[in-house]
């Protein structure tokens, strides 16, 4: 059954949601498709007063409702019935998620949202498996670490994936009973309001999950200086995540989770099988059109295999076509707008200007939309442009050595060390490089996350700090008080 749709046909939501309700506000932010530019909708953009009431609404909610000191287990089962709401309404948010991002509708629906159901389920199992300690002290003592909720989180997520991305936010600061206030990128708001309604409808108290519209300078920047958010989780650029610790720093200490740019290399020794890894290499830049914080984007191959690994990453790139989100088979994604497919393109200039040579791709699509064609670019120096920058698109460079001393030294970033991929059959090697490689991950004969939850993600150097998913993400919703009692 084909999943298109008008986007005409689509009721968007387009306020912010404080206290379980729509507040209004000013149309200040022109929402546009990222597919053909078309206007959507007009959204406000929240000011110091209204991430103030959005706080408050927060706190109060905490209070009246005793959140955080629920049963475990009651918990739980409000974020079971959010995630079972989520999933049964995966058409609407499929198409919320389509309509102005660059997720196309099935793969919304097949992929992003049913993932985001099943990592709400996990951190929920950990409401009531992850708790304080008791401690070894002297006699006639007893000494004990309390876990405690910060109280009200701020989170602020990117366009590039946002329902999956207010997940990974909302789902253990949840679980760990803290209230959350949320902006998500004014170019993607719409399925992450339509979440914070059906987590009313689940159970979980009104006013616990806020979501407030907005840009970075004033909304962005009320979130991360307000003395009532006692933690701040972000996802998004580097530059962004470095104004949000600025912002902290000068409003008061606070503990943060960054998850920032990448610049991730994919190795590639001449034992790998051959196909498995330009099938790897591929899906770390061509998915999303690579805008993705982890997209393979510095392929780094052995030189014995480079001519035939080439012409297979050719046939891969070549063959995608770009279609609208809301068309049914998905095609190539689009770029979120104008602007940063105008970027994405001024670094090509600038790479081929310095000595890149593209061998596939390096311009806009001929068709409706801002898509740019999946590039490669061979050739390229250290100091070239498209090595050193995050440009997020489906642009990749190529660049070949000889021995694995060359590979490590070419895998190396100066600023980025968010994830790394690395194809060889040889077990011995793979350890070694897993050692040298400066990364928060590193996939060995893949690329890109598994279901497995469990795992937590996050970068080295400027890549970030803190995790998300895993147990290390519920934790960090958590602050610890140490207790010594004299009997």
């Amino acid at each position: 059954m084909s999943l298109s749709f008008a986007p005409e046909t689509i009721a968007l939501p387009k306020a912010h949601f404080i206290g379980g309700t729509y507040v209004e506000g000013p149309d200040a932010i022109e929402v546009r498709a990222a597919s053909d530019g078309r206007a959507l909708a007009a959204i406000p953009c929240a000011d110091a007063a209204m991430v103030d009431r959005a706080v408050t609404a927060a706190q109060a909610a905490l209070r009246a409702s005793g959140w955080a000191g629920w049963q475990p287990r009651a918990r739980l089962r409000a974020l079971y019935a959010w995630a079972d709401l989520i999933e049964g309404e995966a058409g609407r948010l499929a198409q919320l998620e389509a309509v102005c991002s660059s997720r196309p509708v099935r793969q919304a629906l097949e992929g992003d949202i049913r993932v985001t159901a099943e990592q709400i389920r996990f951190f929920a199992e950990l409401a009531d498996k992850e708790g304080g300690d008791l401690v070894p002290t002297g006699a006639g003592r007893m000494g004990f670490i309390a876990a405690e909720p910060y109280g009200v989180i701020g989170a602020i997520t990117p366009w590039n994936f946002p329902i999956s991305m207010a997940g990974w936010k909302l789902g253990p600061a949840l679980a760990a009973g803290n209230a959350v206030v949320l902006k998500p990128s004014e170019m993607t708001p719409f399925s992450t309001l339509c979440m914070a309604e059906l987590s009313v409808k689940a159970g979980i108290p009104a006013g616990v999950v806020n979501i407030v519209l907005g840009d970075g300078p004033m909304t962005g920047a009320a979130i991360t200086g307000h003395p009532g958010i006692g933690k701040v989780s972000f996802t998004g650029s580097t530059r962004a995540g470095s104004a949000i610790m600025e912002n902290i720093a000068r409003t008061g200490v606070k503990p943060m989770t960054l998850e920032l740019g990448g610049k991730s290399p994919q190795v590639v020794f001449a034992d790998a099988d051959l196909e498995r890894a330009a099938d790897c290499l591929a899906r770390g830049i061509l998915p999303n059109a690579g805008q993705v914080c982890v997209a393979g984007s510095r392929m780094i191959v052995q030189r014995g295999i480079a001519e035939a690994l080439t012409e297979k990453l050719m046939a891969r790139f070549a063959a995608e076509r770009p279609a609208a989100t809301w068309d049914d088979p998905a095609g190539f994604s689009p770029i979120i707008s104008e602007g940063q497919l105008n970027r994405i393109d001024g670094i090509v200039r600038a790479a081929r200007a310095q000595g890149g040579e593209v061998i596939c791709g390096g311009a806009r699509f001929d068709h409706p939309g801002s898509f740019y064609q999946p590039t490669l670019i061979a050739g390229a120096t250290e100091a070239n442009p498209a090595v050193t920058e995050e440009i997020f698109g489906p642009v990749a460079t190529f660049q070949i050595f000889d021995t694995e001393e060359e590979a490590i030294a070419l895998a190396g970033h100066p600023t980025y060390g968010l994830c790394a991929g690395l194809h060889t059959r040889d077990l011995s090697r793979a350890l070694r490089m897993i050692g040298a490689l400066q990364a928060g991950t590193v996939w060995v004969n893949r690329y890109g996350r598994s279901l497995d939850h469990i795992l937590p993600t996050g970068g080295w150097k400027s890549s970030g700090l803190g995790k998300d998913l895993g147990r290390d993400a519920f934790l960090a919703n958590r602050r610890t008080k140490s207790v010594l009692i004299d009997l």
